[in-house]
């Protein structure tokens, strides 16, 4: 229980950060302005000293270019409201190929092309299919003007299983939107950071926050997205609380699994004492029995267990619902470190726990224990 309690609990939280991480990036830099939707109205200059590389705050391992722009997808019978998200050739794909189920990605790197990624969502929505040409309308510029359109061709599928990306999404060329908002070629919407170590992620999203202009912000996924992390948090309680109360069961059991030893054992602890053994060597010929328990409970324990978990992981026998879970099976992540660590704790507190009850010996009377019946 257990090893599925943490396995299960930490190997949810990290899918759903990845997945959060996949399409926002960890840090995020923008423009120091008010507008908090999801498009991109005030450029900034890549023309900046953390770019192309970011060597100002250490735990950066990579930083990327993004412009959002709002729009519309067109078909012949329905119509769909859509985030596009302009990327380029910096652009980190190796979430995104997880998540692929059709066709390919785009490739930005070379001349501007109509590629574009698009969610299985939004596909069974409008009634697309790989290859199809898309016709996706924004809003000009100027509003007593014509919407503007552009084309794009789907190359690739894809479903991350959180729904609240997938029916927003489609993935394109950055330089459709810096066209489509006159901007420079030097001009782009925002800066993305991922970091190496995700649980730094708040000292080091201050620390880049010192380090960029005043009209600069700065903004992590755990700050913009707080509700889910939040959400996601409760579960370090929930692992604690099983494990505890995993803990607390086992050593009564082994409590419990002791004092009968010692009660059909008591005229031998009577010989044994009578015999000069005295009491600390009397206790750990039961301590010592009772650890063999504990490693046969172990041992059975980590097979069921382990077992569990590697059909859930390679299998997906377990299915859960992704507009609850933002996944569609229950993630396992499996680490021998917390494995190891896991059975060497229970094992010591179930341990400590049986010194009580092996104290009893200590006040067993020789003669009247060879006595008793």
């Amino acid at each position: 229980m257990m090893l599925i309690s943490i396995a299960t609990g930490v190997g949810l939280q990290k899918k759903i950060r990845d997945k959060v991480s996949a399409f926002n990036g960890d840090i995020i830099i923008s423009n120091f302005d008010t507008n908090f939707s999801n498009d991109s109205q005030n450029p900034i200059s890549t023309k900046q000293e953390f770019y192309p590389e970011f060597k100002l705050v250490e735990g950066i391992e990579h930083i990327q270019v993004t412009a959002l722009k709002g729009g519309v997808i067109r078909t012949a019978t329905d119509f769909e409201g859509v985030v596009v998200k302009g990327v380029g050739n910096d652009y980190r794909w190796t979430s995104f190929e997880e998540y692929l189920v059709e066709g390919r990605l785009p490739v930005f790197s070379g001349d501007l092309n109509s590629e574009a990624l698009i969610s299985e969502y939004l596909v069974n929505r409008l009634g697309l299919k790989l290859g199809d040409r898309i016709v996706t309308l924004f809003m000009n510029t100027d509003s007593s003007k014509l919407p503007r359109s552009r084309g794009f061709e789907i190359v690739g599928i894809y479903n991350s299983g959180f729904q609240q990306f997938d029916e927003q999404y489609l993935i394109a060329d950055i330089r459709h939107i810096q066209r489509l908002n006159r901007w420079e070629d030097d001009q782009v919407g925002a800066f993305e950071l991922f970091v190496t170590d995700f649980d730094d992620i708040e000292a080091i999203g201050n620390q880049v926050y010192m380090e960029t202009a005043s009209t600069m912000d700065t903004q992590t996924i755990r700050q913009k997205y707080g509700s889910i992390f939040e959400w996601l948090d409760l579960f370090d309680f929930n692992i604690y609380l099983i494990i505890g109360i995993m803990i607390l069961v086992a050593g009564i059991n082994m409590i419990t699994a002791l004092l009968v030893l010692i009660l059909e054992r008591t005229q031998m602890i009577g010989i044994l004492k009578a015999l000069g053994s005295n009491d600390w060597s009397v206790r750990k010929v039961f301590i010592y029995n009772a650890m063999y328990l504990i490693f046969l409970g172990l041992f059975f324990g980590n097979v069921i267990g382990l077992g569990l978990l590697l059909i859930q992981k390679y299998f997906k026998v377990i299915p859960l619902p992704p507009e609850t879970y933002y996944v569609t099976e229950a993630p396992v992540y499996l680490d021998v470190g917390y494995v190891l660590l896991l059975n060497a704790g229970t094992f010591l507190l179930c341990l400590l726990m049986l010194l009580i009850p092996s104290w009893i010996i200590t006040r067993i009377s020789p003669v009247k224990a060879i006595r008793f019946e």
